[in-house]
């Protein structure tokens, strides 16, 4: 049984854990290894918007943001999803990661000016990035073999890891937490760049991106995760995106995987915007919606057992205020932390 936390950055705990040192988890969970080297990582959300059927300003977007992947310094993994918003918006969110950041701060400038630096006709873009170092970032997967999101980079998976299956592992799981409480500081605000509107978000601001797959079930398990987990999971991830503000998740996303061909995928995942950790510690402990969905994975999983051949993961990150860049152009006000700002005008 592993830390969760890598021993190169384990150090004298200020602040307790949640579960006592000889404690042992249920079931078996990893966490993916950085090399030692790797101090800090990049995500950078690039989202095209629109309304009704793709325009061709989109599809040109999309193309030319997949042309700046493949280029020097481009990410190290990138992938692509699609969801429609509250305000019926669609929107295609391509995330890519880096583990190097130099490499990282050379391609960005050019590409953010070719995103979101002049308007295309019928569509909005936007750029929402992270550069936490590691201390700050915690990852989680039900299973080894298909490492997903930021994990892709990673240089390995862990073995089995203690510090999960209780309400606290998620905080416990990031090595910061060993000596800081990562609490929030200031508020929100919005800058005005000519047309882009860019936000400036509250110190130690929580990023989580948390999937699901179930591209290797069968028919009966699949049938089951559907009809019993899913809708569940969408109810939850609904209140999120609509009311989500109420307790603190600045804004949700409740997004479907594309395929390399642009099909969707037999893969999901919820990526939300939170004021804090702690904020999203509530919703998961004990709000009604998050009860309903741990409720429902836990009957899944106990009635499949070890043949499950669902997927699961997430990674969360509590990002400094220096760790941050929110950025926006023709996108309606409740467009990602745009929501998070009182008044956001045309």
């Amino acid at each position: 049984m592993e830390s969760a936390i890598p021993p190169h950055l384990q150090t004298e705990r200020s602040r307790h854990k949640r579960v006592p040192d000889d404690y042992r988890p249920p079931y078996p969970s990893f966490v993916a290894r950085y090399k030692p080297n790797v101090g800090r990582v990049a995500m950078a959300y690039f989202g095209v918007q629109y309304r009704g059927a793709p325009p061709a300003a989109a599809t040109d977007a999309l193309a030319e943001i997949d042309r700046r992947f493949v280029a020097t310094d481009g990410p190290s993994h990138w992938d692509r999803a699609h969801y429609v918003d509250q305000s019926g918006h669609a929107n295609v969110v391509s995330v890519a990661y880096w583990d190097d950041i130099a490499r990282f701060d050379a391609w960005f400038a050019p590409a953010r000016e070719a995103w979101t630096g002049s308007a295309r006709e019928g569509i909005g873009t936007f750029i929402e990035v992270l550069r936490p170092a590691v201390a700050r970032h915690e990852t989680l997967f039900s299973s080894l073999g298909r490492p997903e999101g930021v994990a892709v980079i990673a240089d390995s998976m862990s073995g089995e890891v203690q510090e999960h299956a209780y309400w606290g592992g998620m905080r416990d799981r990031i090595p910061l937490s060993q000596t800081e409480a990562m609490a929030p500081g200031g508020d929100p605000k919005l800058v005005r760049d000519g047309a882009r509107l860019r936000v400036i978000a509250n110190d130690n601001l929580c990023l989580i991106r948390s999937g699901q797959d179930w591209s290797d079930t069968e028919a009966s398990e699949r049938k089951l995760y559907l009809d019993d987990v899913e809708p569940v999971l969408r109810e939850g991830m609904d209140f999120l995106r609509d009311n989500g503000l109420t307790i603190g998740c600045y804004a949700n996303r409740y997004m479907r995987v594309l395929g390399a061909d642009g099909r969707p995928s037999e893969k999901s995942y919820g990526q939300s915007w939170w004021k804090s950790l702690a904020a999203l510690e509530r919703w998961a402990e004990s709000h009604p919606t998050h009860v309903r969905i741990f409720g429902a994975a836990m009957k899944y999983l106990s009635t499949l057992g070890p043949s499950a051949k669902l997927r699961l993961y997430h990674e969360v990150t509590v990002a400094a205020a220096d760790e941050q860049f929110f950025e926006y152009l023709n996108c309606h006000p409740k467009t990602g932390m745009l929501a998070a700002v009182e008044t956001v005008g045309a």
